[in-house]
């Protein structure tokens, strides 16, 4: 028997922002699109089956938390999210384990891929770290946005191709208002190492 999909779309300072679950948790979570309608539409791309709630009174507690938590975060509160119970059973198993150590990247820090990778033991697959965060279903649930191309020529780190709406300039945003929910000066996310 299939689960039963609901997806919720909400206001954030940064746009609308969706969200999809079913019994077992958060299946999706989708960054603004250029509209309110554009994100709507990308969550019935994304959940074809899902039925549409439009009122918030009518979200289960955990989901209406995860919207808060979510707006918080793009409002610029630090939040790391972790309470959010998601549901990643059809995720790849390599997938799945980037993915939980990413969740784990505090609010104003950044890895590289290949320091992902080699978290995770396997630390020759940078490429393939990117690939799983470049199909991170749950963003900013899961912030893909803290993971960065290793640094070169003298750069700190390497802001590659971000998948979101907007691309690395979502990114940009992104770590930008982290950076100042913690205090720092953007573009100073310190090195979990």
């Amino acid at each position: 028997m299939q689960e039963i999909v609901r997806f919720y779309c909400y206001d954030t300072a940064l746009g609308c922002c969706g969200i999809a679950w079913t019994s077992r948790g958060i299946v999706g979570s989708q960054l603004p699109e250029e509209s309110a309608l554009a994100t709507r539409d990308r969550m019935r791309v994304r959940f074809p089956c899902a039925m549409e709630v439009t009122v918030a009174a009518e979200l289960p507690e955990t989901v209406r938390h995860a919207c808060e938590s979510v707006t918080a975060l793009l409002a610029g509160e630090p939040r790391d999210l972790l309470e959010i119970v998601l549901d990643d059973h059809l995720l790849p198993d390599f997938d799945r384990e980037v993915l939980a150590l990413t969740r784990r990247i505090p609010v104003g820090q950044t890895l590289t891929y290949g320091e992902v990778a080699a978290r995770v033991g396997q630390p020759h697959a940078a490429r393939a770290v990117g690939r799983a965060e470049g199909h991170n279903p749950f963003a900013p649930i899961v912030p893909c946005h803290r993971v960065m191309g290793a640094p070169s020529a003298g750069k700190a780190a390497n802001l590659t191709g971000f998948s979101a709406p907007g691309g690395v300039d979502t990114k940009l945003k992104l770590l930008a208002i982290e950076a100042r929910a913690t205090g720092q000066q953007v573009g100073e996310q310190q090195s979990l190492f």
